[in-house]
């Protein structure tokens, strides 16, 4: 039996049908991933989902009873309310928990009669209301997020507000979760977290993402919603993308053989005058059909296509710093940094929210200056910044002021362009360039920035999370974009795949304000990081006799007899978790793997996870033996 359904479902605004007779239905178990080009409609379809708006025909059917929790695309707006306050939000009685709350506080500074009779009247309602559980709910969530339960929102970044809007639709322990790009603004800590929640959800999940990496491992099926018509599509991302064009072709040769019998039977109804006299009226009337049949075509979206303003060449050192330090509050952010970035480099930096990466981008773009050392730039830089929260977009202005500026013409690598033509490729069509900023999606923004940022030429880029928001198909595309850059380019991206796609070694916040380089990307990183300790819960067969413990410290130049045959030993062991570990994915992707008992289902997910600390264990453990062998 479905979750919910919906059957015939048509929606529109304006002229353009956002949903068409679209049919879908959600099973307990499923995790679905909604993807679609910007503006195709895929925040509307959510919004009906969650009863927030209507649909112009056909029906949605709800299971009786049935808990909804949705997480916004797009984030509050400064706000006074508290962490408490709006976690608590996502519940009935919410007004009533954070009343509590608050009396709470108040009783703990000043216990007067009246503070006293309020917070018995308070606690006699909770009890009528079985109000303590949803009490022990929101600190369970608040905790399991590591949220500050007494911070107004207005004073926290864009990624601990998306953590507390996520707490929000988490709290109502809902059966079905409606998720619009939810790992915007998180650190990858944070996104592995909710990966694993989302894995061990037993309700039915419908998600939109960019994150290539969250769609890979959680999607049981993707549904596309494309020109008003949804098509589910079993299987991963990858084997979406070799069914979808395959399927793109066969559509392309039918409107080609469509077009070609129109245009026949144009020529034939246009032939002269001895010809209409003899001319078939059921050939006339299938001649009006065929027209009609055309006129309600709606052809694929075009592709989006930019190209990036290059700058003339800069000195080969860009950039050097060298022993900074930066503190915020007295709290060391950046303790004795130093790297030189060249010409070419293409650098990530990864880190928690809160760490310190943009303040770093700052630093080493001299828009702050550091409390110790010193930060020197190299000859004939040309700095193009893509900001993390779109602050340099005034939203009263149109999408044609913002990039323009009252041109009607650009240039880019030498080529004038007309404006109207430049903003197509970024796929604002001629009356959307006309739309005030604020009408626009956050994918629509995003490319309005990356429209306006290629306009400058650059032989330095910096991109402060520049995926949010984007559909697949444009952030695939500024990923071939970055790999034919010829400048050198500094990233802050929490998106695992585009890390790993695009940068050559990585930045990396560690503790005590301590930044440390690697070689490579994401991936690269988690095989040279020191490893964790494995799990407890894994009880799987050792890779080989632990070694008697000894006062000396572990040699670090030629491997011994054990530590040889445990680097020979170690590939074979790595391929052994790896297809478990793939054995193990395919099971939880099936939605009937909920349906089993909650201890086995437990038992599984717990091995999982123990799996994955193993695997990162023992690439860090080959890398370091290949490491000594190498200098031995």
């Amino acid at each position: 039996m479905p979750l919910i359904s919906f059957d015939n479902l048509s929606i529109a605004f304006g002229a353009e049908k956002l949903l068409d007779g679209a049919s879908f239905q959600l099973d307990a178990g499923e995790r679905v991933c909604l993807i679609g080009r910007n503006g195709a409609g895929k925040t509307t379809l959510l919004r009906l989902l969650s009863g927030e708006i209507h649909p112009d025909g056909g029906d949605i059917w709800r299971q009786p009873g049935l808990r909804i929790a949705t997480l916004a695309q797009e984030l509050p707006t400064d706000t006074a309310a508290t962490v408490f306050e709006i976690v608590a939000g996502g519940l009935e009685m919410g007004a009533l928990l954070a009343e509590y709350h608050a009396a709470t506080a108040r009783l703990a500074h000043a216990d007067t009669p009246d503070a006293l009779r309020k917070m018995e009247r308070l606690q006699h309602e909770l009890e009528a209301r079985d109000g303590w559980r949803w009490q022990q709910r929101v600190e369970t969530v608040i905790s399991r997020l590591q949220l500050p339960t007494d911070t107004p929102l207005a004073e926290l970044s864009g990624g601990w507000r998306r953590r507390v809007l996520l707490g929000r639709a988490l709290v109502r322990d809902p059966d079905v979760l409606l998720l619009d790009e939810p790992t915007n603004h998180l650190d990858l800590e944070t996104i592995q977290w909710l990966e694993q929640e989302l894995l061990e959800f037993r309700g039915g999940l419908l998600f939109i993402t960019h994150d290539r990496a969250l769609l890979q491992r959680l999607a049981t099926r993707l549904l596309e919603l494309d020109r008003g018509m949804l098509t589910s599509w079993p299987g991963d991302y990858a084997n979406f993308l070799e069914k979808k064009t395959a399927s793109l072709e066969i559509e392309a040769r039918h409107n080609a053989k469509f077009d070609k019998t129109l245009a026949q039977e144009e020529v034939w109804i246009r032939q002269g005058i001895k010809a209409r006299r003899t001319r078939n009226e059921g050939r006339v009337r299938a001649l009006y059909a065929l027209r009609e049949e055309r006129r309600q075509r709606r052809e694929q979206i075009g592709k989006a296509s930019f190209g990036l303003e290059q700058g003339e060449l800069s000195g080969k050192r860009v950039i050097e710093a060298k022993n900074i330090r930066y503190a915020w509050q007295s709290e060391p952010l950046i303790r004795d940094f130093s790297v030189r970035i060249l010409r070419g480099d293409r650098i990530g930096l990864i880190g928690a929210n809160g760490s310190g990466k943009t303040t770093l981008l700052n630093l080493l773009l001299g828009h702050l200056s550091p409390d110790a050392g010193q930060v020197e730039h190299g000859t004939k830089l040309q700095i193009a910044y893509f900001d993390q929260l779109r602050e340099h977009l005034d939203p009263e202005q149109t999408v044609l002021d913002s990039v323009a500026g009252g041109r009607e013409t650009i240039e880019i690598n030498g080529q004038r362009r007309h404006i109207i033509g430049y903003l197509g490729d970024f796929l604002f069509t001629p009356q959307r360039v006309r739309s005030p900023v604020k009408s626009l999606s956050g994918g629509e923004r995003n490319r309005l920035l990356l429209a306006r940022l290629f306009t400058q030429p650059a032989n330095l880029l910096v991109m402060d999370e520049p995926t949010n928001d984007l559909d697949l198909e444009t952030l695939e595309l500024l990923e071939e974009l970055l790999l034919e850059y010829t400048g050198t380019f500094l990233l802050v991206s929490h998106d695992r795949a585009f890390l790993d796609n695009v940068v050559t070694s990585c930045l990396v916040f560690e503790s005590d304000g301590r930044i440390r380089e690697y070689v490579g990307g994401y991936s690269d990183w988690l095989r040279q990081r020191a490893a964790p300790e494995p799990a407890p819960a894994v009880k799987l067969k050792p890779i080989s006799a632990p070694a008697p413990k000894s006062s000396k410290p572990a040699a670090s130049g030629r491997l011994g007899y054990n530590e040889r045959r445990e680097l020979e030993q170690l590939p074979a062991r790595i391929e052994q978790l790896e297809q478990r570990q793939r054995e193990l994915h395919a099971l939880t992707a099936d939605p009937a793997f909920y349906k089993q008992h909650a201890a086995v289902v437990a038992r599984q997910l717990d091995e999982l996870k123990g799996l994955e600390v193993e695997l990162e264990a023992s690439y860090g453990r080959w890398e370091a033996l290949e490491a000594r062998e190498r200098v031995g």
